[in-house]
């Protein structure tokens, strides 16, 4: 009997790192997503950061409050994912799921003659029934998945900068 006990144990404590690993690269990715210049491209990578947040972060806290009450962690380990979930709860649970999704490229209006990773593009986002979020930035293209965007200057430098104009229309809309 104190075999099976032995091995429960460790079962719980392999699917509680694992579950905060999960969470904690989830968070992280949530984190900078949500409030620097680095942005997940990919639509369903960043729905499922977004709902991860919204699923996860009551799950691992539970978890971890569960661990902290049997002596099995510690008050540290409980911290991260309570503050995760004050986060979701500041914020909102439905402005997060109206912020999963990603913002659109409509038009490339410029490229950058050093870089073709760096464009001026004119982007949207759909913002569910509350219509379409719209921005003009400058991004750099890390991969398919991740972006890094700031700002688009104002003034256009042309020994920088070559006009495009090129339609992209990720978001697919129909002109009438």
């Amino acid at each position: 009997m104190k075999i099976n006990y032995i091995y429960r144990m460790k079962a719980s404590r392999i699917i509680a790192i694992i579950l905060n690993i999960i969470f904690i690269c989830i968070f992280i990715l949530f984190l900078l997503d949500r409030f620097t210049s680095f942005q997940i491209k990919n639509s369903l990578l960043r729905l499922l950061i977004y709902e991860g947040m919204l699923i996860f972060a009551p799950i691992v806290s539970i978890w971890n409050l569960f661990g902290i009450i049997y002596k099995q962690k510690t008050i540290i380990e409980f911290i991260v994912p309570c503050i995760a979930l004050l986060t979701v709860i500041i914020i909102g649970p439905t402005k997060i799921i109206f912020a999963s999704a990603p913002w659109q490229t409509q038009t490339i209006l410029y490229q950058n003659k050093n870089s073709s990773f760096k464009t001026i593009e004119f982007q949207m986002q759909d913002i569910g029934a509350f219509g379409y979020s719209k921005r003009t930035v400058e991004v750099y293209h890390i991969s398919n998945l991740f972006m890094l965007v700031k700002k688009a200057p104002v003034i256009i430098d042309s020994s920088k900068w070559i006009k495009v104009d090129k339609d992209v229309n990720e978001l697919q809309l129909v002109e009438p």
